[in-house]
């Protein structure tokens, strides 16, 4: 019998991948996507381990589980990410078809809402603020430390 997990559960998964990120020096933007309550892709943001811009959390997180499940469509997924996704991430979600998107912190600066407003496909439930200050700490500390190095 499956479990069924809460949407905290699942965003504590994706806070220790941004915390991942954060050991790496990378912006800690942590992201996992669940299929019948089970975690098929983990992702952390890789853009300056990679050197490129387009390796969001979302974005290793959509292929990751494309490759788990043998396909594209993520119709039946949701995508757990701390951080509000931005306009490429969210665009790339509605190619997915996903199911839900949960996620932490808003982004009020460079969040998809704030540029595109609807841009995800349209069968797509949206949930914010789980878990957000917790989301929001961890983006905060990390460029309150990158400002006290300069």
């Amino acid at each position: 019998m499956l479990q069924d997990y809460s949407d905290d559960y699942f965003m504590k998964k994706a806070l220790a991948e941004a915390q991942k990120a954060k050991e790496l020096d990378e912006v800690p933007v942590g992201a996992v996507v669940v299929c019948d309550n089970q975690i098929i892709a983990r992702a952390h943001n890789f853009t300056e381990r990679l050197n490129d811009v387009t390796a969001h959390a979302e974005m290793q997180a959509f292929t990751a589980a494309a490759d788990y499940l043998g396909g594209k469509y993520l119709n039946e997924c949701t995508l757990y990410v701390t951080l509000e996704p931005c306009v490429m991430c969210a665009g790339a979600s509605y190619w997915t078809q996903l199911k839900k998107i949960v996620f932490g912190a808003s982004d009020e600066k460079r969040g998809f809402r704030a540029m595109a407003g609807q841009v995800l496909h349209p069968k797509t439930e949206l949930v914010g603020g789980v878990m957000e200050q917790e989301c929001s700490k961890i983006i905060r500390d990390f460029f309150v430390s990158k400002r006290q190095l300069k």
